[in-house]
């Protein structure tokens, strides 16, 4: 091998739900002494992902980036050793999720010398057996720790980005020379007080004197020296055609608006009522290539039927024929969306769809609570599919009234070239789901008005603050608003007893009003799906039991209804101003963690669950 191209080793390792929460495409991982680009899809070695099966997600995702996305595959894993290790010298240990150093400028600690990595004054140091310990060294410098021992260099924590998912190399040359981009002129970057601030910190070229103060780059855009942005997706090794011009921001290394993902996810809905067709729906990812009676019969010689042991070649194939008749016979039908399935299933539960990852057991509405309360189902075990479709940088995803209002150029690609496939996960998970009655609804809507024109002004006036047209568009209404809050409470006042993290549960709402062409949905459903067990404990389903349920949700309702921040957050009004969306609602009542909440703690007010000190008209619980 060349000396330009480096032999490949792992230098760390992720769950395979951080690839797609945290540190995802594009995102930059921080080790422990070395940083690090997540690379885009072309380079990922897709013969060791795993393909997963999920029609409705993959119609979805399909939807999002076009009809040439083909796949749902989960990140490359390396096969396991029977002895279960792996020697790191074997091709098969260095499997993974590719990687390039960034930011490319490396400091120093010792000289303070800032150069970049293709300056070949720091050197990458590989221990093959401790991972953990792969780090760059400066080779000659003039201030090592120890005799002939090279001090560790450590990433450079300047970058710029755009609000159009570009990143850069922080540039030091232009910024310390004002402008200028001198050859061969070294740079130093001291700290000048103990803080750590940026005022503190200066860029110096020790080859002319030019100097300047960190805190020159976070001033407000356009007031800084900062060229503007080239276009660059590190990631990709590429940069935006015609480039992009739009004023930069500074940025710190590990910053949390440097990445946010954009996630599609759906939970599996079987539709075969026999234990044949459930495994052959759990396996299509895999059945439905094969073309042939004699393809099926190749596919169980490689161990590739090992869960249909039970069932003959005959067999299996007439329901996979059955599979393909019923896909075809669908084909031509507008799409339902993700919810509308899901929906159906839960507001009528049917025992014979239960199978290995989908098992609903309908229980009693809560004591005292039936006149409001229609329907609660237990989802003793779930399987939810989630994939990435792409990422933002300084905006959030959450910063939008809707998912749907990202503009398509603030949102960065994953690949170079239009992607036939996306990284997806599938987990494992239990959750309770509450269907109100539509009857209470009605009646409840009847006396919001007042409260619903507050936040239909709020709502324009976020969008217009935004320049998103038109104004009222995406409006949820009431409706929404009374599920998105029941949800909220309920999910912090479970989280105290089910075992499980607040951020490990989350939301999933079917909020649709009456119409000719639907039936109206009201229901939540509270559920945590994790990559290990923490998904499966039980603790949350055994919450959902009618005598249990009834004091939960007593106690959660109890507890809204005085806020610590009282009075003013129950005075909160939506309508303020244009910089939020919500109305009684605050970290201390009802907002849930990030990762929790579908709509990023908007749409929220518990005045329309119980009476608050402000107002006491608006209750859905009057009581």
């Amino acid at each position: 091998m060349s000396d330009q191209t480096p032999p490949k080793r792992n230098i760390g390792d992720l769950q395979p739900s951080h690839i797609l929460y945290s540190f995802g495409v594009g995102a930059i991982v921080e080790l422990p002494n070395l940083s690090v680009m997540m690379m885009g899809l072309d380079d990922w070695p897709i013969h060791h992902c795993r393909e997963i099966g999920e029609p409705r997600l993959l119609q979805a995702v399909q939807e999002a980036l076009g009809l040439q996305v083909a796949r749902l595959l989960s990140p490359p894993i390396a096969p396991e050793e029977d002895g279960g290790f792996l020697s790191p010298l074997d091709d098969s240990a260095n499997v993974g999720v590719p990687v390039a150093p960034f930011p490319r400028w490396l400091l120093c600690p010792r000289c303070r010398l800032l150069a970049p990595v293709g300056s070949d004054l720091f050197e990458l140091k590989v221990e093959l057996f401790r991972k953990d310990r792969t780090r760059y060294v400066h080779r000659n410098c003039n201030k090592p720790e120890k005799a002939n021992t090279p001090p560790t260099a450590v990433p450079a924590r300047f970058l710029v980005a755009c609000e159009y998912g570009h990143l850069d190399e922080f540039p030091w040359m232009e910024f310390v020379h004002r402008g200028e981009a001198p050859r061969n002129h070294e740079l130093r970057l001291y700290e000048l007080g103990a803080s750590g601030e940026v005022a503190d910190i200066e860029a110096k070229c020790v080859t002319c004197g030019a100097n300047r103060r960190m805190a020159d780059a976070f001033m407000d855009r356009g007031r800084t020296s900062l060229p503007a942005c080239r276009g660059r997706w590190p990631h990709l090794r590429s940069y935006a055609e015609g480039g992009c011009g739009t004023p930069v921001t500074g940025m710190l290394l590990g910053a949390s608006n440097s990445w946010f993902p954009l996630s599609l996810s759906a939970l599996s809905i079987p539709t075969a009522v026999d234990r044949l067709g459930q495994l052959v729906e759990e396996h299509w990812a895999v059945l439905e290539k094969a073309s042939s009676p004699e393809v099926l019969a190749a596919f169980r010689q490689i161990g590739q039927l090992r869960p249909f042991a039970t069932h003959s070649d005959e067999e299996v194939w007439r329901a996979v024929e059955a599979r393909r008749g019923d896909a075809a016979a669908s084909a031509g039908q507008e799409p339902q969306g993700l919810r509308e399935p899901e929906w159906r299933v839960f507001s009528k539960p049917d025992p014979s769809l239960n199978g290995r990852d989908f098992q609903l057991r309908e229980v009693a509405a809560p004591s005292g609570f039936e006149r409001f309360i229609e329907r609660v189902v237990l989802a003793e075990r779930l399987r939810e599919v989630r994939s990435l479709i792409g990422f933002t940088r300084i905006e959030s995803p959450g910063d939008m009234s809707e998912p749907d209002d990202l503009p398509d150029e603030k949102r960065a690609p994953l690949s170079r070239n239009a992607p036939t496939w996306v990284p997806t996960i599938d987990v494992r998970g239990e959750g309770v789901f509450v269907q109100l009655s539509e009857a209470a609804i009605d009646e409840w809507l009847r006396r919001v008005n007042d409260l619903d024109s507050e936040f239909m002004a709020a709502h324009k006036a976020w969008r217009k603050l935004r320049k998103l047209d038109p104004v009222e568009a995406g409006y949820p209404g009431m409706r929404y608003v009374l599920l998105h809050s029941l949800a909220h409470g309920l999910m912090r006042q479970l989280t105290l007893q089910c075992g499980y993290t607040a951020a490990s549960v989350r939301e999933r709402i079917y909020s649709r009003g009456p119409s000719e062409d639907h039936e109206p949905m009201a229901g939540v459903l509270i559920y945590t799906a994790a990559s290990d067990s923490e998904g499966t404990l039980g603790g949350l389903v055994s919450l959902g039991e009618s005598k249990v349920l009834t004091t939960h949700l007593a106690q959660a309702l109890e507890g809204i209804g005085l806020c610590a921040s009282d009075p003013l957050c129950a005075e909160h009004s939506p309508s303020r101003d244009a910089l939020t969306l919500h109305g009684a609602a605050c970290h201390a009542c009802l907002f849930a963690p990030e990762t929790s909440c579908e709509r990023g703690n908007k749409y929220l007010d518990r005045s329309v669950l119980v009476p608050t000190v402000e107002r006491t008209d608006f209750a859905y619980f009057p009581t």
